[in-house]
């Protein structure tokens, strides 16, 4: 399933989402820049979860250096089609959950999840060496937010059926709770397999959808 668009228009201009989507895309270009440096840039500022292992907290200075990657990983992506994407969800997801808490607001929130779904992925592969960057930890608690508020929404969905291809129209809480079951399943097949087999960061979706399940009942407006 793919989606193409929600039925529940904005009431606002949400300028932090298309801000944020403008930044991860000039980020992109600047890691296309890089050429046969990007891995070692990666390394930098992506996370590795086994660094956290040997975490020093007397020393301040590796304190910062560890928590800097949990909100620069965020803004990073590994292809084109890593990105495309991540943000085609958030433009999808985003502007409604921006609509609902205020846009400063919104930004606190997303950065939040994207850290602490960061932490998730770190907790549940905490011997991994492989740089893990993606903002979907980030969107996926905006999903998890959508789910909670916008459960009667409507998602105009591409539909892959054999050969036959459908749009239809499903109810948000089905069309988001089939997407954290596929999550959930495939982060619990996931573990024990070794790192070189991981690629996809499932427990930082899972973290993150449900970090920003409810975390949003802390940041949207009072009515």
């Amino acid at each position: 399933m793919f989606p193409l668009r929600d039925t529940i228009p904005s009431r606002t201009f949400p300028f932090v989402t298309i801000s944020i989507i403008i930044f991860n895309f000039l980020i992109f270009f600047y890691e296309l820049s890089l050429g046969s440096t990007l891995n070692e840039f990666f390394k930098s500022y992506g996370i590795i979860p086994a660094e956290f292992l040997n975490i020093n907290i007397k020393n301040p200075f590796q304190i910062v250096s560890l928590t800097l990657p949990l909100f620069s990983s965020t803004f990073l992506h590994g292809g084109w089609m890593h990105i495309i994407g991540n943000m085609w969800y958030l433009w999808i997801f985003g502007d409604n959950i921006e609509d609902r808490t205020g846009h400063f607001r919104f930004l606190i929130f997303y950065i939040l999840c994207g850290m602490l779904a960061g932490i998730t992925h770190i907790l549940m592969n905490s011997h991994s060496s492989i740089p893990t960057v993606g903002a979907s930890g980030a969107i996926a608690g905006v999903m998890g937010a959508y789910f909670l508020l916008f459960p009667r929404a409507k998602i105009l969905t591409l539909v892959f059926l054999f050969i036959f291809i459908q749009i239809i129209e499903i109810p948000a809480v089905f069309f988001l709770g089939f997407w954290i079951l596929f999550q959930f399943i495939s982060g619990s097949m996931s573990v024990g397999l070794t790192e070189n087999s991981a690629g996809v960061a499932w427990w930082a979706h899972i973290g993150g959808f449900l970090i920003g399940l409810v975390l949003v009942m802390f940041f949207k407006k009072r009515t």
